[in-house]
């Protein structure tokens, strides 16, 4: 045959091919497969390797932790941190797919921005897919850094003392559970200032003591207007006594037992310093009467304790919730209001002014047993609660960590407002036996020895 004749029956065959479908989809399926294979396997290679890098960092940063309170304990030297980095790590690594895993740590001892402990980690994963195109294994590498000496913190727990805490043992049980929170954070202060902690014991209202009757952060106007008598006997309030042409006497300023309720809207959401000349920034006294009896002291026993600002007398602290006492209604707004409050640097309670060479961590712990029944306005659970919502938005803006506590033991809803007040779904606990409140507050405890010494 000769070279053209060839030359013509090649391409009517090639023409052929072209034209015919009867094998296209086969063939373009054929090529289109290989590819296909290759992202999707890429894709669980890369999964895996994901996986065992996202598994590394978690046991980082808890071996970064622990090293940094040994370290700050004293519990261990120099020299040992790299053996005891590996012994943290290995007890809390176990991925499988992860190989040529090795860590590092390297300290930096303290400086005036305090000390550091920098875990370093990497690892490979042998891939399956991968290796078919040249790969054959995806390598990974991570760190976490702890730091200590220069972050201190300020902690105040908003703690319910309403009349339900009566019940079920709920009642001993927060107080044990907080003075092991006190106990453990405590233990994290080397120096003092390092910690502070403030207690709000709450129910409607707060008790502030009333030997403050004569701060000019009070409103007495409601007080007033509730506390007093007439220039005649024929009537006991002051609206019935200045409508009938009388004359309305106030009762004296130290006869007040301590109560306080709900400032005006808006500053009820905000932790505004109180101005003597802006009188709805002002903090309303009451005579809070419940079971018959003064609410906030009757005779020289307080219901409801005063609260206490940051301190780091631990005992005085402790001696607080011992004396805790159960009795009112349901305000978690006003709790909370008050544990910011206590945090300011300004009046009512006048914090110590933040130490610029540090690194400051506030937070606030709430726990309640109930749904909200009553503040200065409403009886209706959900309108206190939109008020609370707004407080604790702008607590959390300002840089504030808030966790809460349900302690439900009742079978009420799981609380709306006290999910959306704590800062993500791991700061809420839902306590619905006494014995359990011991346990999340040894997990609060957890969480914040992590805020003071992890960077």
């Amino acid at each position: 045959m000769t070279f053209l004749a060839s030359y013509l029956r090649a391409r009517e065959a090639l023409a052929r091919f072209r034209k015919s479908d009867k094998g296209n989809i086969a063939v373009i399926f054929a090529i289109a497969l290989v590819p296909l294979i290759s992202f999707m396997g890429a894709a669980i290679d890369y999964t895996r390797a994901n996986s065992a890098r996202s598994s590394m960092q978690a046991a980082l940063d808890s071996t970064a932790l622990m090293l940094a309170k040994d370290l700050s304990d004293g519990k261990i030297t120099q020299d040992q941190i790299n053996a005891k980095a590996q012994a943290y790590f290995a007890a809390l690594y176990n991925n499988t797919d992860a190989k040529s895993v090795a860590i590092n740590a390297a300290y930096t001892a303290s400086t005036s921005q305090g000390s550091t402990i920098q875990v370093n980690g990497s690892g490979a994963v042998t891939t399956e897919f991968m290796k078919v195109a040249g790969f054959p294994n995806i390598n990974f590498n991570t760190s976490s850094t702890s730091a200590w000496g220069n972050v201190r913190m300020r902690v105040a727990m908003g703690l319910d003392n309403t009349g339900s805490m009566a019940w079920d043992g709920k009642m001993p049980a927060m107080q044990t559970a907080a003075k092991s929170l006190i106990d453990q954070l405590s233990a994290l202060a080397k120096t003092d200032g390092d910690i502070y902690i403030s207690i709000v014991p709450f129910a409607k209202d707060v008790n502030v003591d009333d030997k403050n009757w004569k701060e000019d952060w009070i409103d007495w106007t409601d007080w007033e207007a509730a506390n007093g008598s007439c220039s005649s006997s024929s009537y006991n309030s002051r609206s019935s006594c200045v409508a009938n042409g009388k004359t309305w006497n106030p009762d004296k300023h130290n006869k007040w037992t301590g109560c306080i309720t709900d400032r005006d809207q808006n500053y009820d959401t905000m932790n505004t310093t109180p101005v003597a000349s802006n009188s709805a920034t002002l903090f309303p006294a009451e005579e809070y009467v419940s079971g018959g009896e003064k609410y906030c002291k009757n005779g020289n026993h307080p219901y409801l304790q005063p609260i206490m600002p940051l301190s780091y007398d631990w005992k005085k602290l402790k001696k607080l919730v011992g004396d805790m006492e159960p009795t009112g209604m349901t305000n978690q707004g006003i709790g909370l209001a008050w544990a910011w409050m206590t945090l300011g640097t300004g009046a009512p309670f006048n914090a110590p002014v933040k130490d610029p060479n540090y690194t400051y961590k506030d937070a606030i712990v709430l726990l309640s047993d109930g749904l909200n029944t009553q503040n200065r306005w409403y009886n209706n659970a959900s309108q206190i609660d939109a008020r609370q919502k707004i407080l604790c938005d702008n607590a959390k803006a300002a840089g504030i960590t808030i966790y809460t506590v349900q302690v439900n033991t009742g079978g009420d809803p799981t609380s709306a407002v006290l999910q959306y007040c704590a800062s993500g779904s791991d700061k809420f606990f839902l306590v619905t036996s006494a014995s359990q409140t011991v346990s999340a507050f040894n997990s609060i405890g957890m969480s914040l020895s992590k805020l003071r010494v992890a960077k």
